[in-house]
């Protein structure tokens, strides 16, 4: 070994002793007689000394050490005199009596510091510097300690790791497939996995009973912070078992993350059907750190003389607690926000309890004292409060209320990063029905179980049927998802007939499944949870590209080594994709 302790190890016990370190010169501070130099590993900071009264020439040498230099030293342990409460070995400092460059440094294009220079595109260029932060460290820690605690869970419930393929098939279903071509089959494609689904519900029909797989996955489809072309996800599929086995499986599972990795201990995770998500908090994954609910007063504003009401499907509202303080200037800035394109709202109708008793709002010449007064009885809003209420469209309005919701939410302080909320949203529709194909959508995939109880109106009414579906959504995070599985061929033949599938369509795609189906597959069901967004809940930010060692941009590049990138005309030949 070129060191005998980490950069990191050094304690005041080991005062005297005679160590070797290796590193990257992290800072230099030359103070005539005496140069201190941070050298820095994975594992942390260790303090050096160079004495010019002991060590001119050493002395001199460690003068010109550049950052990011990779230098051996060998020297004595001592305590500190100015010691550093901030790190771990912040009482004692190497006086080093040998130096060896290992390697020199170009200077770096940003500062390896926790609070850097460098741009988001800069650091990607150089991902292997930016690599070396402490922040970007500590989170692929966290990813380590997450994907361990994950397998150390499911291996005591007596979950197997099967590795699936990566080279399948690609389905009409789900997001834009990466495809990769065949040389021995030209003209024929490959696709990389969105998940191992199908492959998942063999290994049932194969026995294997309970599954899982920390796998690769790819989605060509548009990025954002929570999405990457490749991601990650917790997949797992079990045999024998209802949606209530799964759910409380997954629940131990993410109680026993939070208790291992952060300390904080849950009671049960609520539950929530996707009628009363939509209903209170506007999208299939609310945010249950604080209430805030949606109010509906269609009802109540219906037939008012007052024209956006009358015009409109849905006059909807959320109460802002103590914000009847809130100046014109507030309430205008809040106007305008609603009306963003992203968010798409007309305009900002308000409420204000004041203080002092009164009720003022921005629709006094529509409605009277008493109707206001209503209006908050109905939201349950007090003195001192502010009803915000947007009128439009039914699912567009909805949608408004719930990013205005999640802005107040924000602007309260209601949403802090470290206070955790998970929940199961359960009872999704099977089936959405899409205006512009003007057929049926599996909501979740065309593998997803019909609850048992809605079996009888599948076809008369297939709109109302609800799925054996369920997802785990933290602080109004997707985290993942499941469901029930069809392990009927001929149910999974009349799914794929409502989705719009000819028979033969059926077979091609997916004859490999449903002839599975024939011998002797068993009840099963899974989930799968975004191991990225997972690890981006854990470390309370908001993208999951600070959790992956090798990211892609907002364009889906790698710009450490300029990917995707052409190939030469050679190579498009062999593959029998040459337009020469």
């Amino acid at each position: 070994m070129l060191r005998s302790h980490s950069c990191g190890a050094l304690r005041i016990s080991d005062t005297t002793k005679d160590v070797t370190l290796c590193g990257w010169v992290s800072r230099s501070r030359d103070l005539g007689g005496m140069t201190f130099i941070d050298l820095r590993d994975r594992f942390g900071i260790t303090q050096l000394v160079f004495n010019m009264d002991d060590k001119p020439d050493l002395c001199e040498q460690a003068r010109k050490l550049g950052r990011e230099f990779v230098i051996q030293v060998k020297g004595k342990v001592l305590e500190r005199s100015n010691k550093n409460k901030n790190i771990p070995t912040g009482e004692v400092e190497v006086l080093v009596g040998e130096m060896k460059i290992l390697n020199a440094s170009k200077t770096p294009p940003f500062t390896i510091e926790d609070d850097t220079d460098g741009g988001d595109e800069l650091r990607m260029k150089y991902r292997y510097l930016d690599l070396r932060r402490d922040p970007v460290r500590k989170n692929l820690e966290l990813r380590h300690r997450l994907a361990k605690a994950i397998r150390n869970y499911l291996d005591q419930e007596d979950f197997l790791e099967v590795e699936t393929p990566v080279l399948i098939k690609s389905t009409p279903e789900g997001a834009r497939d990466f495809v990769v071509p065949s040389r021995m089959n030209q003209g024929e494609f490959y696709a990389l996995p969105q998940s191992p689904q199908t492959f998942k519900q063999i290994l049932m029909v194969a026995g294997f009973d309970r599954y899982y797989q920390i796998v690769k996955c790819f989605r060509d489809e548009d990025l954002r912070a929570d999405r990457q072309p490749e991601f990650t996800q917790i997949d797992c599929e079990l045999s024998f078992v209802e949606q209530e086995d799964i759910l409380n499986i997954f629940e131990g599972l993410v109680r026993s993350l939070f208790s291992e990795v952060k300390g904080i201990k849950f009671d049960a995770v609520p539950r929530m059907t996707y009628a009363d998500a939509m209903k209170y908090y506007g999208n299939d994954k609310p945010d249950i750190r604080f209430e805030m609910k949606i109010q509906d007063f269609t009802e109540a504003t219906r037939n008012s003389g007052f024209v956006v009401f009358d015009n409109a499907s849905m006059v909807g509202g959320v109460v802002a607690h103590g914000c009847a303080s809130y100046t014109r200037k507030q309430v205008d800035e809040l106007t305008e926000w609603v009306k963003r394109p992203q968010i798409g709202a007309g305009g900002l109708i308000y409420i204000r309890l004041n203080e002092d008793g009164s009720i003022k709002s921005s629709i006094d010449k529509f409605f009277s004292e008493e109707q206001l007064r209503s209006f908050a009885e109905q939201a349950n809003a007090k003195t001192g409060d502010l009803i915000l209420i947007l009128a439009g469209d039914e699912p567009k309005t909805r949608k408004a209320l719930s990013e205005l919701r999640l802005e107040m939410g924000n602007r309260l302080n209601l949403r802090p990063r470290d206070t955790y909320a998970p929940l199961w949203v359960v009872d999704f529709p099977l089936l959405e029905w899409d205006e512009e194909s003007a057929r049926f959508h599996a909501m979740h995939h065309p593998f997803t179980s019909p609850k048992p109880e809605d079996l009888s109106i599948l076809e008369s009414n297939p709109g109302q049927v609800r799925a054996n579906a369920y997802d785990l959504v933290i602080n109004g995070v997707e985290i993942g998802g499941g469901s029930i599985r069809i392990h009927d061929r001929s149910l999974q033949q009349k799914m794929f007939s409502l989705l719009g599938f000819s028979d033969e369509e059926a077979q091609k795609q997916f004859g490999f499944l449903m002839n599975a189906f024939e011998f002797g597959a068993p009840p099963h069901g899974g989930i799968a949870l975004g191991f990225d967004r997972l690890c981006a809940i854990f470390g309370g930010v908001d993208s999951i590209r600070d959790f992956i060692a090798f990211p892609k941009n907002n364009s889906g590049r790698d710009m450490m080594i300029d990917s995707p990138s052409t190939i030469d005309d050679a190579q498009l030949k062999e593959l029998g994709l040459s337009l020469k």
